[in-house]
């Protein structure tokens, strides 16, 4: 494998992820919507293959490691929406932007160290075409209380 070498589909069966059917939006919008070559997908959270979520705020009920692997559960939710909107994430060009938030306590300053988890995963699946922009930010809540969500524009190949 060259450095060169570019299979997400691939990457995550060597990872043995499996994606989950993609959650359905919650309220009055969709999971992704396409703009030319750009896909802005809705902020999802930490769900669970067997459809329960993670709830809790990361320094009060978790760790910031409990965090992380919050975020990575978000970045597989993601990942299964991309499949679904694309059919193929070999079609995956570039993550762009990514804008992570935790729910945390006011003190909470550990939020880049939590959302980790998502890019991590960006980049073991994408390599080089998965590093990002990035912001990391502390919420006081979230929807139905999850621990994370994440948010994310990325570019296609059509």
């Amino acid at each position: 494998m060259g450095s060169d070498f570019y299979d997400p589909e691939a990457r995550l069966s060597e990872m043995q992820i499996n994606l989950p059917s993609p959650p359905n939006p919650v309220a009055n919008y969709v999971n992704g919507v396409q703009v030319g070559n750009l896909v802005f997908l809705a902020g999802k959270g930490p769900r669970r293959a067997d459809g329960t979520e993670m709830t809790g705020k990361v320094g009060v009920d978790y760790t910031i490691e409990e965090g992380y692997e919050a975020a990575r559960l978000a970045a597989i939710n993601q990942l299964a929406v991309l499949k679904a909107m694309l059919g193929n994430l070999n079609r995956v060009s570039r993550i762009v932007k990514v804008l992570g938030m935790v729910n945390c306590e006011p003190d909470f300053i550990e939020q880049p160290a939590v959302i980790n988890g998502f890019s991590d995963l960006m980049v073991e699946v994408f390599g080089e075409r998965g590093k990002h922009a990035r912001s990391a930010v502390g919420m006081g809540s979230l929807p139905r209380g999850i621990t994370v969500e994440v948010e994310v524009i990325l570019e296609i190949e059509e």
